[in-house]
């Protein structure tokens, strides 16, 4: 196995904003549409772990997860895959679990020793943390076996654009709503960097796995006819609109703030395994790829009990949890900083209660199973 030449892969950064999920419990509290997505492929793993070469050496069969936040569903996954894979080895195992620097890592501390012992339940089970960015290698060559990522490869390394006026996210309004704007030009130029960040990631992974590990992909995407985004961020357009239109917020910041997110298909999530610009053809093979779409339970919920209070407060904490962080850093830093944070999502919640059918939510996914040459 060879590794990789980072350099060949554009790794200059600049700031998006993100910090990492909600902390304090809150991303862990309002997950379960993300875990959903997770459960849906997780048995794509299961079924290939007892092809891994566990024969091959005598240090601990690693497990590694990109973008853990709190870790709630880190640990979940990781537990599925020892459950599945200590019967064919002897070999210790280690759980890697990574994200950001900024990330609030005391839950996930928390999870995985309560009580002071191992989450696993195993003398055999070791954990770690290591804080940085997915798009880098941050393990050293040759040493996992398994590498997963769940919806973080969705936020992008970089601001491409210091502006995006007529929007809060790339990929634009619903058609349904048609609530703002973005051009082709832009949207263009946040495909390109989502393809180019797929590259840094795989590129990354690539150098850390051993030959025949796998890796899991999966992040909220889009196909023809549904996409993700559309609702949500239809919803934290609105709430954000109309605090520009109360003299709250400056339209110079609002054009200025965008989420850095972008929502892929599935022929996006692959196409840089194919493009000869990055190198990565003869370092995986493709195992498996599909685009799905899971019940959202705050949903399903409101099918049988219409509670209209509920459905708002849980639809408007499930976004927050995931979009605070950038909000925050873009509005200006004042006195009423936090007290205004809070009206924009309240003011979510009251528009969502008003219409809400205007915001209807889909939890779509598009995920890839690779193996490492």
């Amino acid at each position: 196995m060879t590794n990789i030449d980072q350099d060949t892969v554009d790794t200059q950064r600049r700031p998006t904003g993100m910090t990492g999920m909600a902390g304090g419990g809150f991303y862990d509290s309002n997950s379960a549409p993300q875990w959903e997505q997770i459960a849906a492929v997780l048995p794509w793993l299961e079924d290939t772990l007892s092809s891994l070469p566990l024969e091959r050496g005598s240090g601990p069969v690693t497990f590694a997860d990109f973008g853990c936040s709190e870790g709630r569903n880190s640990i979940s996954v990781m537990r599925h895959l020892i459950s599945n894979t200590n019967q064919l080895t002897d070999r210790p195992f280690l759980t890697i679990h990574s994200d950001l620097p900024t990330n609030d890592y005391s839950k996930l501390f928390l999870g995985l020793r309560p009580d002071g012992q191992s989450a696993f339940g195993s003398q055999r089970v070791s954990s770690a943390a290591i804080g940085g960015s997915m798009y880098d290698q941050l393990l050293p060559p040759n040493s996992i076996h398994v590498a997963t990522t769940f919806n973080s490869i969705g936020y992008l390394s970089e601001r491409p654009l210091d502006k995006l006026p007529g929007y809060v996210l790339p990929n634009g309004p619903s058609k349904r709503r048609a609530n703002g704007f973005v051009t082709d030009s832009e949207s263009q130029i946040f495909a390109r960097q989502a393809e180019d960040d797929m590259a840094a990631f795989l590129t990354a992974r690539a150098n850390e796995l051993i030959s025949g590990g796998k890796l899991l992909v999966q992040v909220f995407g889009c196909t023809d006819e549904m996409r993700t985004c559309d609702g949500l961020f239809d919803l934290l357009n609105d709430a954000v609109q109309a605090h520009v239109e109360l003299g709250d917020i400056s339209s110079q910041v609002y054009e200025r703030y965008y989420q850095p997110v972008y929502f892929r298909s599935l022929d996006e999530l692959t196409s840089p395994l194919t493009n000869s610009a990055y190198n990565l053809v003869d370092l995986y093979t493709l195992d498996r790829t599909e685009s799905y779409e899971v019940p959202v339970p705050f949903v399903e919920t409101y099918k049988q009990d219409k509670d209209l209070d509920r459905y708002a407060t849980n639809y408007v904490n499930f976004f927050r949890a995931f979009t605070q962080a950038v909000l925050r850093g873009a509005l200006p830093d004042t006195p009423s900083k936090p007290d205004l944070l809070n009206q924009i999502y309240k003011t979510a919640e009251t528009l969502l209660k008003a219409n809400p059918e205007d915001y209807p939510f889909r939890n779509i996914s598009v995920a890839m199973l690779l193996t490492r040459k």
